[in-house]
């Protein structure tokens, strides 16, 4: 029987799994989250982190249940709704999408150059959103559906009744006042992407392409990539702000299952390298606990 608790010495925030089926020692699993609780006392902020284990479901959460600002995480999700309504008929992803010059944003490296009626493929802006996180070729892709209320139905169509998305780029990169707009939990993030990379909620070919953009990313050397055995597969989606930033996605040891990794960082006292610092060494501890 699985149980849930709280580890000795941290807030009831911090928990983990035991259970004689799972690989993760329980020894490891309580000093990764010392380890996690010293460095949000670095960051002068809040950090969230959750694991899971794609192989037999085992799971470590340190403040998982808390809400977090998506940030750029959120493209992640909008790119795995083009290819559900691709797998379903209801879109094509070779459907050419015209980009206009109001179209762009400040941050539109792949999109600016592919400015005219011709524009992109559905497929080549879900790359170019996932790879180099460009702002204009998100907001093509949730106009392509309906919207950020679109993305969300879909989300809740697979079960995650936390994630919301209320906002297009560049907006949804600031807190909202009087509501969670735009966030998730890591809990949350977690489990979604365990459905939309290794469920059923996709195809086979489409699952493989969502994993292939992860894989490809080139927006996260910095952060989880940073610290993990060169022999690892590492798929991850960054998000940047003023106010955190973020790193989701998996990584899996040869040999191993894999897991994802989910980390939300929310703090406007430090600059953007220690950010990544404090993402970067996540990362190496965590390598350390499942590999």
């Amino acid at each position: 029987m699985v149980s849930c608790i709280a580890v000795a010495a941290l807030p009831a925030w911090a928990q983990i799994q035991i259970n004689n089926k799972y690989r993760w020692k329980p020894t490891d699993l309580t000093a990764l989250n010392q380890t996690l609780a010293e460095l949000e006392r670095v960051s002068r902020g809040r950090l969230g982190v959750t694991l899971l284990d794609t192989g037999n479901g085992q799971t470590s959460s340190y403040r998982g249940d808390e809400r977090f600002l998506m940030l750029s995480s959120f493209k992640t999700l909008a790119a795995a709704y083009v290819l559900a309504r691709s797998d379903k008929g209801e879109d094509q992803l070779n459907r050419r999408v015209p980009i206009t010059e109001a179209d762009l944003l400040d941050y539109a490296p792949i999109t600016r150059l592919h400015i005219g009626q011709q524009g992109m493929t559905l497929a080549e802006l879900c790359h170019a959103t996932i790879t180099t996180s460009d702002n204009t070729a998100a907001n093509l892709i949730l106009r392509s559906y309906g919207g950020p209320q679109a993305l969300t139905r879909f989300l809740r169509s697979l079960g995650d009744n936390v994630t919301r998305h209320d906002r297009y780029e560049p907006a949804l990169n600031q807190m909202s006042p009087v509501e969670p707009m735009d966030t998730t939990s890591p809990n949350a993030m977690s489990n979604t992407l365990n459905t939309l990379l290794f469920g059923t909620a996709l195809k086979s070919e489409s699952r493989q392409l969502l994993w292939s953009w992860l894989v490809a990313n080139t927006t996260g050397d910095r952060r989880l990539r940073a610290s993990v055995p060169s022999d690892w597969i590492v798929g991850e989606k960054t998000g940047t702000a003023r106010i955190g930033a973020n790193d989701v996605g998996f990584l899996q040891a040869p040999g191993s299952s894999a897991v994802i990794v989910s980390v939300y960082l929310e703090t406007d006292a430090l600059a953007a390298p220690e950010r990544d610092q404090i993402i970067a060494e996540v990362g190496r501890r965590v390598a350390e606990v499942i590999g």
